[in-house]
């Protein structure tokens, strides 16, 4: 039950004049969760106020500040915006009234306190962000298209529409004529025991029903299995209006049309017998092994589509339930489109195909990366075992290393999210801090040990190409993205130019300290050429020099070498100095800017990074549980890093491709995928800020946290990593964050401006695809 209790204050009614009506709230409405909420108001609907009585709701014109509350929910509140005088406005489904010299108040409910620090969590500097629930939602609190996808099949349903989709024709084509072609080949092999002749009977009625099983329900004979479920077929929820004198809740009231509903009996069911016959046991050995093979295969096949997991739902209920009914109980029916009321069946299936199972999860996990975890365990097993290539090429084993470390993020990005929630700042930060790069980290000090082993140089090369990768993606392609699906969808997207300009200051520290070795490089070294040819009679250019660059082992080590290395280690601590003075003003001494707080509704205050709901929730993950899933994803991720670097080699050996290319798109971007994919999902829901902040926050680790991991991993044990990179990495991280700044001063953004930051990163993408390997690769 929900009440919605709305009350708006006058206020300046020219400034909410120039908010534009197309700024929808950075939060909007999931499809997972408007479903429930009750109807909003009209512009002059009476409201009845608990001490003014009935009263007119004024306008959208004369009121400035407006809070609606819903409770018993959660809320998050979200300042966002330039200086002035701060004005609210209200929760995420209403409309949001924007001024460049106001500070704009954005409202997002939570459903609980856990809920509550995730969402909190995501706007503080540092912290990773993360878009999935870590409490299992209630399924009553969900629309019906998310219920839909949790459904066993056994309900039938007022039938919508033709049967007769693209996707139950592709079922056909993957699954319907194999599978009914075996019930058609065990039928007469039933028919021949003569005893076993009633289950060659329901192998014909199931081989037509295999091959188009929708609109079709399978039902036990002679008894209507648990027909308890009935639904009005139109509701609408009204929620009532509050006493004045009492105050309090009231129940939301069901109105129904006036169609008749029949919610029939249930019928009085026998007992059967039929374990008790032989021919029970003869289908047992002769017919129901065969048909689980098979119905096993299609469930694995459809479920590993993902989108066709109802088809392994229908075989899986076949196989366990129907196959093991006595054969004469076993009815078909085809569905009458006239039904009116919800109907408890065995089985009944109207689409195999569901492009909504994306989101389907199971105990807080998605089915994506859950999919992905048998790989994972393949992957390692074969790469530690097959080390002569006998089963495996090299080349197979280094692309399902790659796949394999998706999951593995995923799995680290979710206990992350899931110990910060549950922790206090303290706790997150560190969890932050120490797992957020470990995707990274497990796999750069995996390469330069490698390299080390085998003595070589391009292992090192490869490490400096995936981090300038790493960088390039977050601050060109990952906003980019964002911004153009973003705009697509809401035409035009505001955030928040101040928290974006820290980011943008904290990327030219970084991009300054990091390259600086490479500078100071360019301007001491000696510059090397590997040849040298004459050219008679050219006396203006007397030599043709090739593979030239800047070497500064050549030059007076006292003079050069000297003084690169404490460089090296100046800037390593000066980097991370300057992460920490970062999270000491965005989140200590100028947290205004983020000004994240949230509200409990029910003692109507706000509490600073305080946590106040009520209600019961239960966590998908534990902290035990989640610390123990970053540590086993974390050791998974070592071994699929150590695979991945060893079956590089070949890949390069026989590759026309640059090494570069290779390093800056898959290398780099591959671990990135979750955080892409939860950008992408934050953009979706008009929510640009946390798009930014995704790649934002990567690329500052990457430069303020990472690279100084590698150098004082290098101090301690010598690999050769050196921090000076080459030019195109150099000029090209350089060029990107000036690019970007620029983009990220109006505080708005569109699709045309994601465009542009696309169009550059695949311009940078064709310089590294052109350019030639490193010399010691």
């Amino acid at each position: 039950m929900f009440l919605n209790k709305c009350s708006r204050t006058p206020g300046d009614a020219e400034s909410l004049r120039r908010g534009s009506a197309a700024d929808t709230p950075e939060n909007s409405v999931d499809p997972e969760q408007h479903h429930w909420l009750p109807r909003r108001r009209c512009q002059n609907e009476r409201v009845q106020h608990p001490e003014l009585g009935a009263v007119e709701t004024p306008s959208p014109e004369a009121s400035a500040h407006h809070y609606c509350h819903y409770t018993p929910k959660c809320f998050l509140t979200v300042h966002r915006g330039g200086q002035g005088t701060t004005q609210s406005t209200p929760s995420r489904y209403g409309e949001e009234a924007w001024h460049e010299d106001t500070i704009r108040t954005t409202t997002i409910r939570a459903e609980n306190e856990v809920e509550a620090h995730r969402e909190a969590n995501n706007y503080k500097f540092g912290f990773r962000k993360w878009k999935a629930h870590v409490t299992e939602k209630p399924i009553e609190d969900r629309s019906d298209i998310i219920k839909e996808l949790y459904s066993d099949l056994s309900v039938v349903k007022p039938q919508e529409g033709s049967v007769i989709t693209f996707g139950n024709i592709i079922y056909v084509i993957l699954f319907g004529w194999w599978i009914s072609l075996i019930y058609f080949l065990i039928c007469p092999v039933m028919f021949l025991t003569i005893i076993g002749a009633a289950y060659g009977k329901l192998c014909f009625r199931l081989a037509l029903y295999f091959i188009w099983p929708f609109g079709k329900s399978i039902e036990k004979a002679g008894e209507v299995v648990g027909r308890s479920i009935a639904k009005p077929p139109k509701c609408e929820v009204i929620p009532e209006e509050s006493d004045s004198s009492a105050n309090k809740d009231s129940a939301p009231l069901l109105m129904s049309s006036p169609f008749p509903v029949e919610i029939p009996e249930p019928a009085a069911g026998k007992t059967s017998n039929h374990w008790c016959r032989v021919s029970t046991y003869v289908w047992l050995l002769l017919g129901y092994p065969v048909l689980v093979v098979v119905h096993s295969l299609a469930c694995v096949l459809s479920w590993l589509l993902v989108f066709t997991i109802p088809v392994a739902k229908m075989n899986a209920r076949t196989m366990t339930i129907v196959l093991l009914m006595a054969p004469e109980d076993v009815q078909v029916h085809k569905l009458e489109k006239t039904a009116v009321c919800e109907t408890k069946v065995i089985l009944c299936c109207y689409r195999a195909f569901n492009v909504y199972y994306y989101k389907y999860s199971i105990q807080g996990i998605n089915i994506i990366p859950l999919n992905l975890l048998p790989l994972v365990f393949i992957t390692i097993i074969i790469g530690y075992t097959d080390r002569k290539h006998t089963f495996c090429s090299a080349e197979t084993k280094f692309i399902t290393a790659i796949i394999s470390i998706i999951p593995l993020s995923y799995y680290i990005g979710m206990g992350i999210a899931s110990i910060s929630a549950q922790s206090n700042f303290a706790v997150g930060a560190v969890v932050n801090a120490t797992f957020g790069s470990i995707t990274e980290m497990t796999f750069y000090i995996t390469a330069l040990l490698q390299g080390h082993n085998a003595k070589t140089k391009c292992y090192e090369e490869i490490v400096k190409a995936a981090l300038t990768g790493t960088l390039l993606g977050c601050i060109l392609f990952v906003p980019g993205i964002c911004m153009i699906i973003g705009g697509i969808k809401h035409r035009e997207q505001r955030f928040n130019s101040r928290s974006a300009g820290v980011s943008s200051a904290l990327l030219f520290i970084s991009v300054g300290g990091v390259f600086a070795p490479t500078l100071f490089s360019k301007t001491f070294g000696d510059l090397v050429c590997e040849s040298c040819t004459n050219v008679p009679g050219n006396s203006s250019v007397p030599f043709i020099c090739r593979d030239c660059h800047y070497d500064t082992s050549t030059a007076d080590p006292h003079l050069i070498l000297s003084h690169i290395e404490p460089l090296v280690y100046t800037i390593s601590v000066l980097l991370p100095a300057a992460y920490l003075i970062g999270l000491i003003f965005t989140l200590k001494t100028h947290s205004h800017i983020y000004d994240i707080h949230i509200s409990d509704l029910h003692g109507g205050q706000d509490a600073q990074e305080g946590t106040s709901t009520t209600g019961h929730h239960v966590v998908h993950w534990s902290r035990t549980r989640a610390l123990g899933v970053l540590i086993v994803a974390t050791v998974l991720m070592a071994c699929c890093a150590d695979l991945s670097t060893e079956n590089i080699q070949p890949i390069l050996a026989h590759s026309s491709i640059s090494l570069y290319f290779i390093s800056v798109t898959v290398l780099a971007m591959v671990p990135e995928l979750p955080e892409i994919v939860n950008g992408i999902l934050f953009a979706l829901q008009n929510n640009i800020s946390l798009s930014l902040e995704v790649g934002s926050c990567i690329a500052v680790q990457v430069c303020m946290i990472q690279i100084p991991l590698l150098i004082l991993f290098n101090a301690f044990y010598d690999v050769g990593f050196v921090l000076v990179f080459s030019d195109i990495h150099l000029w090209a991280s350089i060029f990107s964050v000036i690019l970007v700044n620029y983009i990220f001063m109006d505080g708005k953004c569109d699709y045309f401006q994601g465009t542009a930051l696309v169009v550059v990163y695949l311009i940078l993408l064709a310089l590294y695809f052109f350019a030639p390997s490193p010399r010691s690769c």
